[in-house]
């Protein structure tokens, strides 16, 4: 499967990417990926720049994940959902498949994450495409768990913890995938913290998707 990433550090830290990559690999999945990114870019930035439809041009891309910028989908959802369908109609032109990557809220705004997850899912029900819900996972996590902390010191970013997390959730959405039992080391991230985010991203997911 090839895949592009388009979004900016929420995408890049860590390198989410390579993560997925990883993990899907430990199931016999080999991913080939690029990531289009930029510091605080919204996907309107990406569409104005050119370089997403230059990369859709030069083809053989069967998905394309859209990262919108992180706190636009709570403050203007409208102009997300703008974003999105223009974003979409590019992609299906090129004959690949558009994916949504929901992100999280800061985490001095815990009740931020109803306007995001919001935003994500009706778009993505509007235009029947695959929504990998980070933010959820990532908000029912915090429920339980102190630990291991999923934002990095800045409140915003992902630590290795939230990334590896991300990861985990596009094993189970994208590729269909369970995480339980892989062994590999994650770089920055203890083996039990990375057994119990395995796991749990397993529930939770499982819990999601049975509606509860």
């Amino acid at each position: 499967m090839r895949i592009l990433f388009v979004g900016n550090s929420f995408t890049a830290r860590n390198n989410l990417p390579g993560l997925v990559s990883g993990l899907a690999r430990e199931r016999g999945i080999t991913l080939q990926h690029k990531l289009i990114q930029a510091g605080g870019a919204s996907l309107r930035q990406h569409l104005n720049s050119g370089a997403v439809a230059a990369a859709l041009e030069s083809g053989g891309y069967d998905v394309v994940v859209l990262q919108e910028q992180s706190t636009l989908p709570g403050k203007n959802a409208k102009r997300m959902h703008e974003n999105v369908r223009e974003m979409h109609e590019l992609i299906t032109s090129a004959g690949a498949e558009t994916v949504l990557y929901m992100t999280w809220t800061r985490l001095n705004q815990p009740d931020g994450q109803a306007a995001i997850t919001t935003a994500y899912a009706s778009i993505a029900a509007e235009l029947g495409v695959t929504l990998v819900p980070v933010g959820m996972v990532w908000e029912r996590f915090l429920r339980t768990h102190d630990e291991p902390a999923l934002h990095d010191s800045d409140g915003s970013h992902p630590s290795a913890a939230g990334s590896y997390l991300a990861a985990c959730v596009f094993l189970i959405a994208l590729l269909r995938q369970d995480p339980v039992g892989i062994e590999t080391k994650v770089k920055g991230l203890a083996d039990d913290d990375a057994k119990l985010i395995r796991d749990e991203t397993w529930r939770i997911c499982e819990d999601l998707a049975a509606g509860q």
